[in-house]
């Protein structure tokens, strides 16, 4: 593989880069998406996002037609890379972009193309997903929210719940069961759901941190014109493994190597005996095959972006990078309290706290990564059953 980039890259990088360095102002810290609000106001959040997609910045990959900039899959990887460098990065105001805008683009009709995409990327319209059900998660398929066709419209009854940032979202992405007599994975479509209709619900869910950020949403009798739907009446979990596989192809490559150098840095500060934690064997060690597994993430990544640059869908690198970063993650995590010692169990926000708690918030996060975008055992039977060909246990 080539490392390098074109002449023509390079002029793109150099012309973002003097972009970031006028607008630095607007930018904010790059938080994930589980950041508590109050870390980052929301306000500040959807600034820069509208200030990023002002620039032209934000879907560059995505067709002009609809607000993006037509460019390359390098040229996304390269402001990704600028962004991250300068301690910022696309900012998470829900699932749009990231999720709906390329299972739209590559779905959609040419109507709910005209009428999302624009607004999506310019932070107009904040969108949430309704995927997991109190009894499917990881499970997807044995939803059980219904939509009946009644008179132009689907009349919606359930319930969807982890909906990440549904309190703020002006509209859902959602999977409803329109056949119940067809086996599970059929009678399941995928439609757009505008949360200003009557019916809707929303309850919040209070994280371990203390955070808001999911939600439980109820669909009592919610009213979607038949025209929201996207792709077929009942085939819609083609659809949703679109986004799936979007959703499980996030950068993680990108923040475990990150990850690394904040957790090395902590251990350059964290004395014992007079002398930093760094100077210890173990613990050079331990950060050190930290750094290796990141790496390798890493290398799985541009594998993953040489598909995109072939024109090919997102394969199972997307698998492999969400179930080692998220494993690695929790292991970083827990490592970085085991150099803590006492000071792991100060709160953020405490003056005492090392590094504001940030490690201790992480530890508490860690699981959650392990869970959503497909459950790890769920990552493993798809590596086993449809990379290496073993049979289903």
């Amino acid at each position: 593989m080539d490392f390098n980039y074109s002449a023509e890259d390079e002029a793109f990088r150099s012309e973002f880069c003097r972009w970031l360095e006028r607008n630095r102002e607007f930018a904010v810290p790059a938080l994930g998406p589980l950041a508590d609000e109050d870390e980052v106001s929301w306000e500040a959040t959807l600034r820069w996002q509208r200030k990023l997609s002002e620039g032209g910045w934000l879907g560059i990959t995505w067709p002009r037609e609809y607000g993006g900039r037509g460019g390359t899959f390098l040229q996304e990887t390269i402001c990704d890379q600028e962004l991250e460098r300068a301690g910022t990065g696309v900012p998470f105001t829900g699932p749009g972009m990231w999720l709906l805008g390329p299972t739209l683009i590559h779905w959609g009709t040419v109507a709910q193309k005209q009428r999302h995409l624009r607004k999506l990327l310019a932070g107009d319209e904040l969108w949430c997903q309704g995927y997991s059900e109190p009894n499917a998660g990881s499970d997807l398929a044995a939803l059980q929210t219904r939509a009946v066709e009644h008179d132009g419209y689907f009349v919606v009854n359930g319930s969807k719940i982890w909906t990440s940032l549904a309190h703020h979202a002006h509209w859902m992405f959602l999977l409803a069961r329109t056949d119940s007599d067809a086996p599970k994975h059929k009678g399941i479509s995928y439609l757009l759901v505008d949360m200003k209709t009557p019916g809707i619900t929303i309850s919040p869910l209070i994280q371990i941190t203390g955070a808001r950020h999911f939600n439980q949403v109820f669909l009592d009798d919610v009213r979607v014109p038949v025209e929201n739907i996207v792709g077929q009446r009942n085939q819609g979990w083609q659809v949703a493994l679109t986004t799936l596989a979007f959703e499980r192809s996030s950068g993680q490559e990108r923040i475990m190597t990150n990850r690394v150098a904040e957790l090395a840095q902590l251990a350059l500060r964290l004395t014992r005996n007079g002398h930093p934690l760094g100077d210890n064997t173990q613990v050079r060690q331990t950060i050190g095959r930290f750094a290796t597994e990141a790496a390798a993430i890493r290398y799985t990544g541009f594998r993953q972006l040489t598909r995109q640059l072939k024109g090919l869908p997102p394969g199972p690198e997307g698998s492999a990078i969400k179930l080692s970063a998220s494993e690695l993650g929790l292991r970083m995590a827990s490592f970085a309290l085991e150099m803590l010692g006492p000071f792991a169990q100060v709160e953020q926000g405490d003056p005492f706290a090392a590094d504001r708690g940030l490690w201790t918030r992480r530890m508490l996060e860690a699981r959650g990564p392990m869970i959503y975008s497909g459950a790890n055992e769920i990552q493993r039977n798809i590596l086993g059953e449809r990379v290496l060909g073993l049979p289903k246990g």
